[in-house]
């Protein structure tokens, strides 16, 4: 059997998906011993954990941020847990500790290693040009690669008001620059996320401004051109491209991901049963999507794109009543 087309970072072990939430909060419930002792809320946990497993997920991400909404430090506390349940029954497969608070990372990562048995090495996401001074100096402690998201504090001089490919070329180049240069991390220990917006709302408001998808995707491509940085990641939240469509959001997920690879795509975050990049998609959502990623800002572009997505609306739309 050849090499998987992509490394898969599963993503169903997250708070903000109502159905897994709602479970998560009834298991955190239930006592001191409610990670170790079973029941049916762990049974779920576990069973989710497993068949990612199975699935073929290289990363088993766990999110828990909207844990923390009420006080930081139970995102802390539960990630804590949730980490060594993944190193129970993950099969094998590293978790993703997935947070925007930099505690949580950095609990989960020390759990991680808290063992006698041996780990593979885990997937921290995120790290920010602004947190990464906060965050890379971990690497002498604990071994492990992260996902870089591009984003800045500062305010973008693209065009529309938005982050231009040049600008998050810069972001990932910096980043890049430090963690490889200060912090000895490998070029293959990075892994750059350019962001994915989603298709239905993505139409520039004014004239001469590329899409979102034109531009993470093209960020990607010129990433991978680049000789320095050609050996390192390039991952995106592929669910997040099908939100707000009517229909066949799976299978836009799938014509997304076989596109974002033509530019150099070779991880993601995704639902894993659906194997992405290993399932052929349909020719008219390949088209579909390559419309917004050929989204360069002229008027042609702009108008193509338009009249595919109405026709997908049209077509997909449940009828009412």
């Amino acid at each position: 059997m050849g090499k998987k087309p992509l490394i898969l970072i599963g993503e169903s072990v997250h708070a903000s998906i109502p159905k897994t939430g709602k479970i998560m909060k009834q298991l955190s419930e239930m006592g001191p011993d409610a990670y170790s002792k079973p029941s049916e809320p762990l049974n779920y946990i576990k069973a989710l954990i497993e068949s990612q497993a199975a699935d073929g997920a290289d990363y088993i991400a766990v999110n828990l941020d909207a844990f923390g909404e009420s006080g930081p430090q139970v995102a802390v506390d539960m990630m804590v847990e949730y980490v060594k349940i993944v190193r129970k029954w993950g099969g094998g497969a590293a978790v993703c500790i997935d947070s925007s608070n930099d505690d949580v990372l950095k609990a989960g990562l020390r759990e991680w290693y808290n063992s006698k048995k041996e780990v593979r090495q885990p997937l921290i996401n995120s790290v920010k040009v602004y947190t990464m001074d906060n965050m890379l100096g971990l690497k002498k402690d604990f071994d492990y690669s992260f996902i870089a998201l591009l984003v800045s504090e500062e305010k973008p001089s693209g065009a529309g008001g938005s982050h231009s490919v040049d600008e998050l070329y810069c972001l990932a180049e910096r980043i890049f620059d430090e963690a490889v240069g200060e912090y000895g991390f490998g070029a293959d220990e990075i892994f750059f996320d350019s962001t994915v917006f989603p298709l239905a709302i993505d139409m520039p408001m004014e004239p001469n401004v590329p899409g979102y998808t034109y531009r993470a995707f093209e960020t990607i491509r010129k990433i991978k051109s680049d000789a320095k940085m050609k050996d390192a990641h390039c991952s995106l939240g592929i669910s997040n491209c099908g939100r707000d469509l009517p229909g066949r959001k799976v299978g836009v997920c799938r014509a997304y991901v076989a596109k974002a690879m033509e530019y150099g795509l070779d991880a993601a975050i995704v639902n894993v049963a659906h194997h992405y990049g290993e399932v052929e998609p349909a020719q008219e959502l390949l088209e579909l999507v390559d419309a917004y990623a050929k989204m360069d800002g002229s008027a042609e572009r702009l108008n193509e794109a338009i009249a595919l997505m109405g026709k997908f609306c049209r077509e997909n739309r449940k009828p009412a009543g």
